[in-house]
């Protein structure tokens, strides 16, 4: 190879990588993904939410190369195209997985958490008392093999208003406890209004078996006996 085609193909790589370390971090920044009318209520969303300090970018891109490479080069540009040449997703049917991994990298104290004891609870389940081990629940999901884990329950902490104003997003349940109506935002049929709906009688409903047992509605299973006739109404 010649010295001037040395220099050339030095000069295009260097001028890559160059090109890369400035684009990469700005396409990190949440603004960059808040372009997309598509993405702007999500945006608007965590910036109310306690994930708010936390980029787009650590939820929604595993780490090591093969994360990135599939979930922000590809998936990244796919999107991109998509925005400019075709036809965006409605924000009210957007469907992102977030790798449970990426979650208890942060949350893996959830794991170990005395859900009893109501000292550890948040409101409003602080007062109803809630007999929910995440490690079992994990377990399960992985038992199943159906792509399940943190945001099966957990998928609106981020990205929607909390429910009937509680500081944590969580399943909607059977939510009676106060009397004040709630009921999801998006437009009826769509896949967040749907997902707003979805409740813990999705798996507990007399019918799914687990470890040879079904899972059962009764209240207990999920409640403090002692709790349930004073905080919860049906």
């Amino acid at each position: 190879m010649r010295k001037s085609s040395v220099i050339v193909l030095g000069a295009i790589v260097a001028g890559a990588v160059a090109l890369g370390g400035v684009a990469v971090p700005l396409t990190n920044h949440p603004k960059f993904c808040a372009s997309c009318h598509t993405i702007q209520p999500a945006y608007e969303r965590w910036l109310e939410s306690s994930h708010k300090e936390v980029e787009c970018v650590a939820c929604h891109v595993r780490p090591g190369v093969s994360g990135w490479l599939q979930d922000k080069a590809w998936h990244g540009t796919r999107d991109v195209a998509i925005y400019l040449f075709g036809k965006p997703t409605e924000p009210h049917n957007l469907q992102a997985h977030v790798d449970s991994g990426v979650c208890l990298s942060c949350h893996r104290n959830i794991l170990r958490v005395s859900e009893i004891a109501t000292r550890d609870l948040p409101a409003p389940v602080k007062d109803v008392g809630l007999v929910m081990s995440h490690r079992k629940h994990m377990d399960a999901f992985g038992q199943r093999g159906q792509g399940e884990g943190c945001t099966t329950c957990h998928a609106a902490v981020v990205h929607e208003r909390p429910i009937k104003g509680y500081p944590i997003v969580i399943p909607r349940g059977h939510m009676s406890a106060d009397s004040r109506p709630w009921k999801p935002e998006h437009p009826e049929g769509s896949v967040l209004h749907k997902r707003a709906q979805a409740d813990c009688f999705r798996c507990h409903d007399n019918k799914t078996e687990y470890e040879g047992r079904v899972l059962s509605r009764k209240c207990e299973t999920c409640h403090l006996p002692e709790k349930l006739t004073e905080f919860l109404s049906f």
